[in-house]
């Protein structure tokens, strides 16, 4: 069965930089398993994915465009550290903070004496990313699954 929207993926990956530094791996734990087509992924892997099955091992890289986007220079902003007033704040911090366009997450990446500097662009926005995955299963998604729009494990989701 090849992979395509709806079908359930189980898969082995390994995600890193196009210099070998290593983000994330699936690899020493248990295999990932999701719906495709329902936007768990980014749509680079998730297009990658298109048309395998299972027993199919591939590297592909994805751009930023279909990763976690470009780096914008007007999402990094300087905030008063009155703002953060009783709170030890540190460097690599994240928060929710309030925009004009509603909820954002932002890192905190410098602090001085007078200012912090957050940072609203996801943190692997801008780099091009490298998968290496291992299809072990692909499936038809149970009506449950597609009703909820997610994988099921054993006994069901419990809502």
């Amino acid at each position: 069965m090849k992979i395509a929207p709806n079908k359930v993926v189980t898969m082995h990956y390994t995600v890193s930089t196009t210099e070998d530094v290593q983000i994330d791996s699936s690899r020493d734990g248990k295999p990932m398993s999701f719906l495709h087509g329902q936007h768990f992924l980014i749509q680079g892997l998730e297009d990658a994915l298109l048309d395998k099955q299972a027993g199919d091992k591939f590297v592909t890289e994805v751009e930023p465009a279909n990763a976690y986007g470009e780096r914008h220079d007007e999402l990094i902003q300087l905030v008063p550290k009155s703002m953060f007033e009783g709170m030890d704040v540190e460097v690599g911090m994240q928060f929710r903070a309030t925009t004009d366009d509603g909820e954002q997450s932002v890192m905190i990446i410098d602090i001085t004496d007078d200012e912090v500097v957050v940072d609203g662009n996801h943190p692997l926005s801008g780099v091009t990313l490298k998968f290496d995955v291992e299809v072990l299963e692909v499936r038809d998604a149970t009506e449950q699954e597609l009703a909820h729009g997610h994988v099921h494990g054993e006994g069901g989701c419990g809502h």
